[in-house]
Parts: C-alpha cells; sequence; structure tokens
C-alpha cells in the first residue's frame, strides 16, 4: 500500500475522504489544501505526511495510479499551479 494512503488510514481517514482528496489533488491542488484542513489530522502527523510528499513526490503519482485516477489529471493541475504563481 502506498505509505501515503497508509498515513491516511492510520488517521481514521475514511476511503471515500481519500479518494475525495486524491481526486481534489487532481483537478485543484488549492481545493485539496482545503479538504485536507478538514480531515482533522493533529499538525504533527499532518506534517510528516506532507514532509513524505515532498521528499517523494512521486508516491502521488503511485497514490493516484493505486486509486484508479487519472494520472495525467494531476501534471494538468501542477501546470495551472505554476501559472497562477
Amino acid at each position: 500500500m502506498n505509505p501515503i494512503i497508509q498515513m491516511l488510514k492510520e488517521e481514521n481517514v475514511s476511503e471515500e475522504k481519500i479518494n475525495e482528496l486524491f481526486e481534489a489533488l487532481t483537478e485543484n491542488p488549492l481545493m485539496a489544501m482545503g479538504i485536507i484542513q478538514q480531515l482533522g489530522i493533529p499538525p504533527e502527523k499532518l506534517q510528516a505526511i506532507m514532509g513524505v510528499v515532498m521528499t517523494q513526490p512521486n508516491l502521488i503519482q503511485e497514490a493516484v495510479e493505486e486509486l484508479g485516477l487519472d494520472f495525467s489529471k494531476v501534471e494538468a493541475a501542477k501546470a495551472k499551479l505554476k501559472e497562477g504563481l
């Protein structure tokens, strides 16, 4: 199992919320930040998850594929995010 998904499950995040989060990541990363804040993950645990994401960004692709989502949307979302900066 993908370590990001595993960490979320350890924090009792439902499959539905995990799918919603990664779907938001593929469509609108800023919206995903709002979803993350609503999950109620303690700040120290959230920091650990974000650390994994930052040091191993390939895990996002693996998680998206594991959940059966379209990774090309992640690439498009990243491009949109860079345009906005």
